[in-house]
């Protein structure tokens, strides 16, 4: 298949697929799979209060776009000031939610000069200590977002929306083309897109836009899994992973995982296959509707119970989850 002619969604699916074949350390346990499988609501989830988006058309796709692009730090996530009953990844999107309400959603050349302390400001976290780090990267990537959105579309998330012309592939291949985006890595001869990033800002403009027409992508249910931390863990916690005693023993032990080394992208990819193997089955039940984006909003929902929180899951510092 030529890459540059087929959808970004149809890229992931078949490098997924093919980590999962040739797999060395994460494994799929396919008697755990059915009996999730059986037991996985298919029907949406009811969205967070931090996954609710107001304001007008502009507002939103501004806020879900801007968001999205610092939707990332898994690896920081233990030393960030969060908010009671909170998890690192619901307290910034509660951080952020709050900016936009009380101060308006910021614009496109605020994101291109923002600075670390204005970041620090918008989701109340320390400018030193180990948190530093995600500062930093945060403010990179609202940085690149804003240059992107004045140098191609005159600085409106709205006019990158609408470029698209209702295909969520093409939006999610123009941002996944930005460096702080490109979540692309390398297994032996393979390369293997994961994309979280770029395909989860296509589900959440779908969900926070539903009322208009601008985000009614025709090609939203050939979304993947957004390849993350928490989706593999539940999988691991539910035996459908079965992982390798030795990287299992350095997630145990919150040693932080480099990103792009192999039990990285395995965990990453095989839990995106195993989605996909999910979806196969509960259409086959009946669950006609039922997308990978459907499944993975359930799994990660069911992440933040306190029984699955309790056991460590793997971490790593990137820009890409």
């Amino acid at each position: 298949m030529d890459d540059e002619r087929t959808p970004l969604p149809d890229r992931v699916r078949a490098g997924v697929a093919e980590v999962a074949s040739r797999a060395e350390l994460v494994h799929i346990d396919e008697a755990a799979l059915d009996r999730l499988a059986a037991s996985i609501d298919p029907s949406p989830p009811t969205p967070f209060p931090e996954e609710r988006w107001e304001g007008g058309v502009e507002d939103r796709t501004t806020g879900v776009v801007a968001w999205n692009a610092v939707n990332f730090g898994s690896g920081w996530f233990p030393h960030v000031v969060k908010l009671p009953g909170h998890s690192g990844a619901r307290t910034m999107g509660a951080r952020w939610q709050q900016r936009c309400r009380q101060a308006g959603v910021p614009t496109a050349a605020w994101l291109a000069e923002v600075t670390v302390e204005q970041v620090a400001e918008v989701f109340h976290q320390p400018l030193d200590g180990e948190v530093r780090g995600l500062l930093d990267a945060f403010t990179a990537a609202w940085r690149e977002l804003g240059a992107h959105l004045l140098d191609h579309h005159g600085g409106s998330a709205v006019a990158m929306v609408s470029a698209a012309d209702g295909h969520g592939s093409v939006l999610a291949a123009e941002l996944g083309a930005l460096p702080c985006w490109d979540d692309r890595h390398r297994l032996d001869d393979l390369e293997v897109p994961l994309y979280k990033r770029a395909q989860i800002v296509v589900s959440n403009l779908a969900g926070a836009l539903a009322d208009d027409e601008l985000a009614r992508f025709d090609d939203l249910a050939t979304l993947t899994a957004f390849a993350d931390n928490l989706v593999p863990h539940v999988l691991k916690v539910a035996g459908v992973l079965v992982v390798d005693p030795g990287l299992e023993a350095r997630i145990e032990r919150e040693e932080l995982l480099t990103s792009g080394e192999r039990g990285e992208v395995e965990l990453r990819a095989v839990a995106v296959h195993v989605v996909e193997l999910l979806v196969e089955r509960l259409r086959s039940a009946g669950h006609d509707d039922v997308t990978a984006a459907t499944i993975d909003h359930r799994l990660w929902q069911q992440g933040q119970a306190p029984a699955v929180k309790a056991r460590p899951r793997h971490r790593c510092r990137c820009t890409y989850y």
